[in-house]
């Protein structure tokens, strides 16, 4: 059984780690195909969103292997979340939901922070142990913190690594839901649902204008104009929503 898998849900697709054994210790191997999904699911026109889980209850994912022999390619999902150490940035454009339980930390952590939303059980511990262990690089999930956690939180667990529990996640905004540990992927999978009413299109051009306005400062975002929301303008979709305002009924997208 592979290490990663893929389903294919209706319009959402569901990448799923599992290798719970090893608490879902990210291989070269299973870094290798998560960079392939990526890429597939973010091409596929029928895939409007992405679910991240990961099997066993005691881990979402502790990060990186460190027993493996690193091999002399670039990590290609991992220590940048879905980018790569010293690779290109590999960006998914459609909406993405990861669903953590147990352990997330280290690249786990960084690769549910990648997510758009996150659904958190009950068990779940979020934690950056780089430093306490000596580890220390271009580690992007350092990046990724103090970008989605107050300042002074982020340094804390980045100087210490010590964890912060989901509750504690919830109360700082890093986590959308929480949800009982037997209702975790259910939880994604409704968020994911929730989603899909949405235009698809109008979807992917809002959170490309927001990684893109991220980069701005504020006025400069605010007088900016994006090409992925221009090309909205001219899809079926965009043609969709005006007619169904005329004719007082819910759009159906397709996603064109």
């Amino acid at each position: 059984m592979a290490q990663v898998e893929l389903f294919i849900e209706g319009r959402t697709a569901r990448v799923h780690l599992n290798r719970p054994e090893a608490r879902n210790a990210l291989t070269f191997g299973m870094d290798v195909l998560l960079s392939q999904f990526w890429r597939q699911v973010d091409e596929d026109p029928e895939i409007w969103t992405v679910v991240l889980t990961a099997q066993g209850d005691e881990a979402f994912c502790i990060g990186a292997d460190m027993s493996e022999a690193r091999p002399a390619a670039p990590r290609l999902a991992v220590g940048g979340g879905l980018t790569g150490i010293g690779g290109p940035l590999v960006p998914l454009s459609k909406p993405l939901v990861a669903a953590a339980q147990g352990f997330c930390i280290g690249a786990g952590f960084e690769l549910a922070m990648c997510a758009d939303v996150i659904v958190a059980a009950e068990n779940a511990q979020f934690g950056l142990p780089e430093t306490r262990r000596g580890i220390i690089g271009e580690c992007g999930v350092v990046h990724r913190a103090v970008r989605r956690l107050p300042h002074h939180v982020a340094m804390a667990m980045i100087l210490t690594g010590e964890r912060i529990d989901a509750r504690a996640a919830e109360r700082f905004g890093l986590v959308n839901q929480l949800v009982p540990l037997a209702g975790l992927s259910e939880a994604a999978m409704d968020w994911a649902a929730r989603i899909n009413k949405a235009s698809p299109l109008a979807n992917r051009a809002a959170k490309a204008a927001v990684a893109r306005g991220l980069a701005l400062p504020l006025e400069a975002a605010l007088s900016s104009r994006f090409e992925e929301i221009e090309r909205y303008a001219g899809s079926d979709d965009a043609r969709e929503r005006d007619a169904a305002i005329v004719q007082g009924r819910r759009p159906v997208w397709t996603g064109r």
